[in-house]
Formats: structure tokens, sequence, C-alpha cells
């Protein structure tokens, strides 16, 4: 189930308020003995993170479906998507789940029933297994986004107490709102560099169109650019998937691409998804001052579309 962004949060005492965490969405699955950490795209995690599969299997539960986040936090709890994504590059983070929904207990199939009963016994089955809870923020909406705002978290989820679960849906029974302006991006191409990339060629799909967003050449360390360009090598391809290249004029960089600036540019297949954080769209719909946070393996590119 996913949420609905908005630009003002619900007031009233039938929403609950939680932290926007920067991580990639998954399910812990309990099966007696077994642990499985499934991302939103059924990918496998549990290899990748022993520490959750640990925490895990000490839920207090015969079974159980967990829906949360994993997220990698620092000794001040935190979170980095960066250090998510590049572990070794961040000793002092620890990666850790959020747990924010029970969908399943033992045999019972909770979907159907409202959020304020999954939570109560989301609270017993966590108990003291390592796997955190998403705890709900207490005060008014703009105590809450002040709270948040003042910590450089991303954002705020509120949901409906009376809210049952409609997996793979949108509702507006679950709202976000960002602080920050961010969004996933299909990777489309990328200029090549002395350490790997220099710079991504980012876009959005709009129907079956793959349109161009801008080009990132911020938060890159030369570390993560050798390895994003050891992901993208294998894509690379003739031809430009975006359907506006080359733009029809000159811009800065960070706008649009020239057939001139097409020979420097090479192209691969839209696949991989990459988190950007920027600060505004400019008035040609390119991203300004953009800057990579890290790549996606939750998210499939052909859902990826300009966030409004």
């Amino acid at each position: 189930m996913a949420a609905e962004i908005v630009d003002r949060l619900p007031e009233g005492d039938e929403w609950i308020y939680e932290v926007k965490f920067d991580g990639y969405r998954a399910e812990v699955i309990k099966n007696g003995d077994t642990l499985q950490l499934r991302s939103r795209n059924d990918k496998d995690l549990t290899a990748t993170y022993p520490g959750v599969r640990d925490a895990g299997l000490r839920l207090r539960a015969r079974s159980a479906v967990v829906d949360g986040e994993v997220v990698a936090i620092d000794a001040n709890g935190h979170p980095s998507f960066q250090a998510l994504q590049h572990r070794g590059a961040h000793p002092g983070h620890t990666v850790v789940f959020f747990a924010f929904d029970l969908l399943h207990l033992d045999g019972e199939d909770l979907v159907g029933r409202p959020l304020k009963d999954r939570r109560a016994l989301l609270d017993r089955v966590v108990g003291a297994s390592g796997i955190l809870l998403s705890e709900p923020l207490r005060g008014s909406a703009q105590h809450v986004i002040d709270a948040v705002r003042s910590l450089g978290l991303e954002g705020v989820i509120a949901k409906k107490w009376s809210s049952r679960y409609v997996a793979g849906q949108r509702s507006s029974a679950w709202v976000k709102l960002k602080l920050d302006k961010q969004q996933e991006f299909v990777v489309g191409g990328y200029r090549p560099g002395p350490n790997g990339v220099d710079a991504l060629l980012a876009g959005y799909y709009e129907g079956r169109e793959l349109r161009f967003a801008g080009k990132v050449r911020a938060g890159f360390t030369p570390h993560v650019r050798r390895d994003v360009a050891a992901a993208l090598r294998p894509l690379e391809t003739e031809r430009c998937p975006f359907v506006d290249l080359p733009s029809s004029k000159t811009s800065h960089w960070g706008g649009g691409v020239t057939a001139e600036q097409m020979q420097e540019m090479r192209w691969v297949k839209p696949t991989l998804v990459a988190q950007i954080r920027f600060v505004e769209w400019t008035a040609d719909g390119h991203l300004r001052h953009a800057a990579f946070l890290g790549l996606r393996t939750d998210k499939a590119a052909r859902g990826v579309r300009r966030e409004t």
C-alpha cells in the first residue's frame, strides 16, 4: 500500500503521523524458523541485511508479515539513504528495520482490519526483537512538520486509524508530505569522467515515453562514481532512450543536451532508478541544482513519473 503526495497534512484525531524514512520499503516474512526480507518489487534482500534477518526471527509470533522500511542510521538515529547504498563507505551507520504495519499474524490475515488494530498487535509482536517501531508522532500537524524539519528528515506520512490495507494501491487514506524535493528518476545515460561517472542523465516516464529531466553531477564521491559506472556499463546501448533529446537550445549544465553534447554521452537501457534531490523544476521542465543520493533496487523504472 502506498501513500498519495500532498502539499498539506490532514488534521484530526482520525490521523496518525509518522516519519517518512529514507530507505528501502520491504516486508519481513516470518514462517517458523525461517525468515525472508522482500522488497516492494519482490527482490530477496535477506542475505543483504543479515542483522534484519536475525531480528525478524526474534519476533513474538510463529508466523508474521511485517511491513516497514530498511534504513541505515548513524549513532544519533539519523537515517542516510547514501549510507544504505554504500555501507562500506559509512562504517558509523547501522542497518535497521522500522516496522509500521502488520499484515499477517499466526495464520490470520489482518489486511481487512483497521490500522489501529493492526498497530496494537504490531507493538506486541515486535517486543524486544531488534526490529524497531515507527512510533507515532504526537502533536498538531504543524508541530510535527516543525519537529521533522528541524531534524533534517525527508518528510511526514499521515494515515487514517480506520484505514484497511489495500496492497498495490496508492490510497488517500495514506498521504505523504515531502519536506525537501526529491524523487526517483530513470537513468537513461551518463557522461563518463576520469573517476567513472561525471554526470547522470535522468528522466521520467510520461505514458510510454521517457522524458529528459536533467543532468546530475553533484552528490558523488570518487568511490560512488566508480560503482555507478560499473552498474551502467553492462546496460550501454547505441540508442538515446529520451524522446525529447537533443534539446533545441543551449542551456546551463543541468538543463538540456544539445546535438553537439550528445556525442559526449553514453546511453543505457532505461532500467536503473536513482534517487535525486533537487531545488526546483525550471520553467522548461528541467531539474535545478540536482544531487545524486543513490541507486534504488526496490523501484521499477516503468513506474517512475514526475511527482507533483
